[in-house]
């Protein structure tokens, strides 16, 4: 009989797993924030706009589009949004005026930092319940998991 399969089935399992742990620690997660938070909650891909922005100030839309894996147009139609509610500006490109760059607003900024401190609080509360062991493991995989997600994104593209 072949050992090939022992691999696989261990594979199977761990995929498993991450496709039903990932999505439930984000929702609760999502939650406990949305609980707390002064103000009303973007929907999920405003927010995820606003998070990656944050992250490369002066993005074009199709370059948000690209990293988001959204269409060009529901990217554009979500920067819209985010101008008219204040939260996003759009700056013109110097050398071709066709072409806008994006930056969050001082209040944009400032929610974000808010939502960041209190994910950052509530998941630190939450470890300091784990075991040494528990969180030995958790913090080395997090490079796999970094590593995951690029595999997975590259796989998308």
């Amino acid at each position: 009989m072949s050992d090939t399969s022992a691999p696989s089935r261990g594979i199977d399992r761990v995929a498993s797993e991450l496709a039903a742990c990932l999505p439930a620690l984000h929702r609760t997660l999502d939650r406990r924030v949305a609980s707390t938070y002064a103000h009303p909650k973007p929907p999920e891909g405003r927010l995820l706009l606003l998070k990656f922005v944050a992250q490369q100030e002066g993005v074009t839309v199709r370059e948000a589009a690209e990293a988001l894996l959204m269409k060009p147009n529901n990217v554009s139609a979500l920067v819209s949004q985010l101008t008219e509610a204040g939260d996003l500006e759009r700056r013109r490109d110097s050398a071709d005026k066709r072409v806008a760059h994006l930056y969050l607003t001082a209040t944009s900024r400032t929610r974000l930092a808010e939502v960041r401190d209190l994910e950052t609080a509530y998941l630190a509360e939450a470890l300091q319940a784990l075991t040494d062991g528990e969180l030995d493991a958790l913090g080395s995989a997090l490079g796999a998991l970094t590593s995951l997600t690029r595999h997975l994104r590259t796989a998308a593209h």
